[in-house]
């Protein structure tokens, strides 16, 4: 197996702190992965990341489980640069990491984005429900449990929930 291959792999194993049920590739964080031969000896690793939100918090302590995890396999020189041009985007997110999120009661972001300016967004893109299904849901904060979410609530189940904003 090729090493860049054996590290995105390995990537596949380090969860968001934020939310677990998601691994940073299902978020698409991960912009890129070179392996060199460490002058240290050994391999090394050059990672790409982009944070999903400006300032996001959470990029400490994944920066610091990529690097971990990959000194555990084998790697003896880690390096992770913060891409944050061009933004990240709720459409890097896997199909895959969507459906984890909505089987965890966090709705996922919509297919195709339709409203990103932000006084149309409080008029009402249809936020589905992750517990019942319903669209008839209603904004109650633009901040949820993370500043990269808006706290929403069903009006049918009357259930709370967190939906990935739109970036």
């Amino acid at each position: 197996m090729k090493e860049n291959e054996k590290i995105w792999e390995i990537l596949e194993t380090v969860n968001d702190p934020e939310v677990p049920v998601l691994s940073i590739i299902d978020l698409g964080i991960v912009r890129g992965v070179d392996s060199f031969i460490s002058p240290l000896g050994g391999n090394g690793a050059n990672i790409s990341i982009t944070p999903t939100y400006s300032g996001c918090p959470a990029m400490d302590v994944i920066s610091m489980t990529i690097r971990m995890v990959l000194m555990e396999n084998g790697f003896k020189e880690i390096k992770i640069n913060t891409v944050l041009s061009p933004a990240w985007t709720t459409d890097w997110m896997s199909e895959a990491g969507k459906e984890k999120l909505k089987a965890f009661g966090i709705a996922p972001p919509t297919p195709k984005q339709q409203v990103c300016h932000t006084p149309l967004f409080h008029d009402g893109e249809a936020i589905q429900c992750p517990r019942c299904n319903s669209y008839h849901t209603k904004l109650i904060s633009q901040f949820g449990s993370t500043a990269c979410k808006a706290m929403y609530q069903c009006l049918d189940c009357q259930e709370p929930f967190d939906y990935f904003k739109c970036h």
